[in-house]
C-alpha cells in the first residue's frame, strides 16, 4: 500500500475537469502536485445560520439550517462552517482510497477543511465543510485551492466497493446536504 506519486494520479484517476501542476500568481494553488491533487472550491456556498431556530440532526436535517450564496467568494462568519463543492468531478478507481486534508494557506488563518474518505468506486464532485474557527469573518475564494486529495493504492482489490453497496451519496452532482436513507423527513418545528 503506498501513496500515488502525480504521474499515476494523472494515468489511473478519472478528474474532470483536470488541471496540471502549473504555477498560478496570486491564487491559491490547485492542481496536480507530487502526491496528490489539490482541488478548487466551486462558486456555490450553503452557510450555517441560526436565524431560523432550527435543530442540527444528522437524521433529519433541515436545509433552513443554511443560507445559500454563490459568488466569487464567500464570507463565512466568526465560529460557523458552510458547505461548497468541488469544481472536479472524481471517479475512484476500485483499489483505490482518497483521503482529504485542508490547505494549509487556509490552515494558517484558522480555517479547517474536513471531507470524509471518498471509497473505492465512489464518483460525483465532492461536498467540503469549511469551518472558521476564528473570531472574524472569513473570506473564500471560488476557482481557487481549498484541499488536497492523497490516493492510496490497496495491496488488494477490496471485496465491496462503495459502488457496489449503492453508497447514498454515489453520483451527486454538487453540493449535497446530509441525509440517512430510510430516516423520516421530520423538523424540529414540526414540518
Amino acid at each position: 500500500m503506498g501513496v500515488l506519486p502525480d504521474w499515476q494520479i494523472q494515468r489511473d484517476v478519472k478528474i474532470e475537469p483536470f488541471a496540471d501542476d502549473t504555477p498560478r500568481p496570486g491564487t491559491i494553488s490547485y492542481g496536480l502536485s507530487s502526491y496528490g491533487y489539490d482541488v478548487r472550491v466551486g462558486r456555490k456556498f450553503k452557510v450555517f445560520t441560526n436565524v431560523n431556530c432550527v435543530v442540527v440532526d444528522p437524521k433529519h436535517f433541515d436545509p433552513k439550517s443554511f443560507v445559500d450564496v454563490e459568488g466569487d467568494f464567500c464570507l463565512i462568519p466568526p465560529n460557523s462552517f458552510a458547505l461548497a463543492e468541488t469544481v472536479e468531478t472524481f471517479e475512484i478507481p476500485r483499489d483505490i482510497l482518497a483521503i482529504c486534508l485542508g490547505k494549509s494557506t487556509y490552515a494558517r488563518c484558522g480555517i479547517i477543511v474536513n471531507v470524509t474518505p471518498l471509497e473505492p468506486e465512489w464518483r460525483g464532485r465532492i461536498t467540503i465543510e469549511i469551518s472558521n474557527t476564528t473570531p472574524l469573518p472569513a473570506k473564500i475564494y471560488a476557482g481557487e485551492g481549498i484541499a488536497q486529495i492523497l490516493f492510496v493504492r490497496g495491496d488488494a482489490i477490496c471485496r465491496v466497493s462503495y459502488a457496489d453497496k449503492k453508497g447514498k451519496y454515489q453520483d451527486q452532482p454538487g453540493l449535497t446536504l446530509p441525509f440517512v436513507v430510510g430516516a423520516a423527513k421530520t423538523f424540529a418545528n414540526g414540518q
